[in-house]
């Protein structure tokens, strides 16, 4: 059918797809993934120390959020910026939606942390010591003594007055802020308030002087008592609690009044402006620096903090009512990940997976480049172990007959064995080039120290492109064989991270097919020289025409359904929020494709809508792993096309980044992808499914089998291994917490 005609015949149905009540607001869809994530914390099917680690991731996600998206619509709100969003909100009318929602969501974390977590600690024999008078005599005396030893050394009391101005109080951190009122006989105080500060104060409150500590992050904010002869359990203490029962010792001629923590959120979204910058590695440098004095855009406070400390902290931090957060709590729930790794709870875990360490088409001590040659080889991480991608670079490194190393990196790990092949790689007189994208969030600085040390190391390294971040995951490399050159290519869905890729489900291809190493080298070619080739082969690229070919691959589905041809897209990302891709998807559904979708988090598609998404269906998975793989599977009339990469179906990955979309050709290859898709579609325990209504409902279990998909992938990783090896020699499928790798 023509376009034309298909326009016609939508006008003559009524339906406009582009409805804003089609449409979930992206943020609020947001703040519904980080619900489902506390819904883990709150499942009793999961052991109390996985619990304890939702808990806290749901604290970070948000800390996330705040600093970047919420800092964003407050910056639109500051700017009278006016037009509305996918689902038809004013920045205004987000951010008023976003704060209403976050403060319900806070008050929901600390239910569930008073009314399930500390208890259930508590009879595990974890007893959380909120007080410095509930501590024991003995326990006393060992706190009066680590605080005088170990923590007031740290300790900087910060007084406001006309000579020092109100502090800065760096982003996330945590701080006890005090009023103070001058003892009788002490002679003239130091502290005299600003005029900002001093108003906040009440007339009958003259005497009163305000004054900081911050909570320093240097030392473990999580105590642990000593134990009575013959006592069980553990019992602990919160630094800022140790602190605030010895406040006066940091002012000495001065009466505590009250004592209260609280903490602040800054605006981290970094305003570049590359155009103007002649070295952009200097620029962010800088930008870095200005994050730690951003605009605050969240106060929280411990409740029952005294009214006059709020107002002056309102006051100095020019803060609204609305962005002021009160906390039946300690404040800042990521000290939980601590409490979770005390020593001796293991039952409490739920013991890490520890893959085998090769797979099938890599047995040990083979010749990787070898076993590419033989065919594509295709990883599923973290099942299956990721140390093959990390030899693939360590044995290029020092392989005589490689002549070159090319890759991208976003986001590597803190000790990076990937970085330091390169290096080596450099070492050995290779050509080596590497992408570090600078504007990685929150890794910028990590990888302004990677950058260096690989330039130091004679690698040729890219910061970047203007305008552009560079989120694509590939490496070529270029050996001399006796056939003439062979590139070898990587391509995943994942960082290049060792660490990550033990949490994280991502998928890699690894392919030596000349058609991948000619897109390859175009690839880096237009990063290093902007020489874009007139046509490629088989790697799909954003933002060139990524986009226009996910809408195509949609719409010959629909032509095909409508053709009575087999018709079905199932779809794995992090996330979708697309309007020209979810309008793509809504009239696929109504030519009666049924598509199936796996979407971890933000989904700004509904379900359900008559005539329009009722053959949609929208499920998020959340488990022991952080699901970040993206997998498109097209059914294209009984002659499947399955596809893998770096983008989710937003703008920003698939307009203003630079992303590779590759396809999956081997049979073999296309069995395995789908059969991720397949099991994770049928999942029964982690699986949450999307309502009309926007919420989600875990999966009705009666009369269905109990399918935990991330369970199964680790049985499957481990048999294959053990196939393969013709041995039992490492078919355990769990090792205790303790064995496995930190975090």
């Amino acid at each position: 059918m023509a376009q034309a005609e298909k326009e016609k015949k939508e006008k003559k149905d009524g339906i406009n797809f582009r409805d804003p009540a089609f449409y979930t607001n992206r943020e609020l869809s947001w703040l519904e993934f980080n619900r489902r994530c506390l819904g883990e914390a709150r499942s009793k099917e999961n052991p109390l120390m996985e619990r304890l680690n939702f808990l806290s991731i749901t604290a970070s996600n948000l800390d996330e959020f705040f600093m970047v998206r919420v800092a964003s619509l407050q910056d639109m709100v500051k700017a009278d910026y006016k037009k509305t969003d996918i689902a038809g909100m004013t920045a205004g009318e987000q951010l008023e939606a976003v704060l209403t929602a976050a403060k319900a969501f806070i008050e929901d974390q600390y239910k569930t942390l008073n009314r399930q977590i500390l208890p259930a600690l508590s009879q595990e024999g974890i007893v959380l010591v909120d007080s410095y008078k509930k501590c024991t005599a003995d326990e006393k005396v060992y706190l009066d003594t680590y605080f005088a030893s170990e923590v007031y050394p740290v300790l900087t009391p910060m007084a406001v007055d006309s000579s020092r101005p109100f502090p800065l109080i760096l982003n996330k951190s945590l701080n006890l802020g005090a009023l103070l009122t001058r003892k009788e006989n002490a002679g003239p105080g130091i502290l005299s308030h600003t005029k900002k500060a001093r108003k906040a104060l009440d007339s009958e409150s003259e005497n009163l002087e305000f004054a900081c500590v911050q909570v320093p992050g240097v030392l473990p904010r999580v105590i642990t008592l000593p134990k009575a002869p013959g006592a069980t359990g553990t019992r602990i203490l919160l630094l800022e609690t140790l602190i605030r029962e010895n406040m006066d010792k940091l002012f000495l001629n001065y009466d505590i009044v009250c004592a209260f923590p609280f903490r602040i959120m800054r605006n981290a979204d970094m305003d570049i402006d590359e155009d103007g910058a002649e070295d952009l590695l200097r620029e962010i440098e800088k930008q870095l620096k200005k994050r730690k004095r951003g605009d605050a855009i969240r106060l929280e406070v411990e409740e029952g903090t005294d009214p006059r400390l709020v107002s002056i902290l309102e006051e100095e931090l020019s803060l609204n009512k609305n962005e002021i957060f009160s906390i039946d709590g300690p404040l800042d729930l990521t000290f939980l990940s601590k409490v979770r790794k005390l020593p001796g709870y293991d039952a409490l875990h739920e013991h890490r997976y520890l893959p085998p360490q090769e797979v099938p088409e890599l047995p040990a001590g083979c010749d990787i480049f070898a076993q590419i040659r033989k065919g594509d080889i295709f990883l599923h991480h973290p099942y299956e172990t990721f140390q093959p991608v990390v030899d693939f670079i360590a044995n290029a490194a020092v392989d005589p007959d490689v002549l070159a190393i090319k890759q991208t990196l976003y986001r590597v790990s803190g000790n990076s064995p990937i970085v330091a092949a390169l290096a080596k790689a450099a070492d050995n007189g290779k050509q080596v080039t590497v992408l570090v994208e600078l504007k990685a969030r929150f890794d910028e600085e990590n990888n302004i120290v990677w950058a260096r040390m690989l330039e130091k190391a004679g690698a040729h390294v890219i910061y970047g492109l203007v305008g552009l971040k560079t989120h694509s995951k590939i490496t070529l490399v270029v050996r001399r064989e006796e056939d003439g050159i062979r590139r070898y290519v990587h391509l995943a869905t994942g960082n290049y991270n060792d660490i990550t890729a033990k949490l994280y489900t991502d998928c890699g291809l690894m392919t030596c097919k000349e058609a991948f190493g000619e897109d390859a080298t175009a690839v880096f070619n237009m990063l290093s020289g902007y020489s874009e080739p007139r046509s490629w082969n088989r790697l799909i690229l954003a933002p060139l025409w990524m986009k226009e070919r996910f809408k195509a691959l949609i719409a010959r589905e629909a032509e095909n359904a409508r053709q009575g041809e087999p018709a079905l897209i199932k779809a794995k990302m992090n996330s979708l929020c697309d309007p020209d891709i979810i309008e793509a998807l809504y009239k696929a559904s109504a030519a009666g494709v049924k598509i199936q979708l796996i979407i971890r988090g933000i989904c700004c598609l509904k379900v359900g809508i008559p005539g329009v998404s009722e053959n949609i269906t929208v499920r998020s998975i959340v488990g022991n792993f952080l699901e970040h793989s993206r997998i498109f599977y097209f059914e294209n009339a009984g002659k499947p096309e399955i596809y893998a990469g770096s983008a989710d179906w937003m703008p920003r990955n698939l307009d203003r980044r630079v992303e590779i979309v590759f396809p999956l050709e081997d049979a073999e290859v296309k069995k395995k992808a789908e059969h991720i898709l397949d099991l994770e579609l049928a999942d029964t325990m982690q699986a949450s499914i999307l309502q009309p209504d926007g919420t989600y409902e875990k999966v009705d279990r009666r009369g269905k089998e109990k399918i935990n998909s991330q369970l199964i992938f680790c049985q499957e990783a481990a048999e294959a291994a053990r196939k393969a090896r013709q041995s039992t020699q490492d078919t355990r499928l769990f090792v205790p917490e303790e064995h496995a790798e930190e975090e």
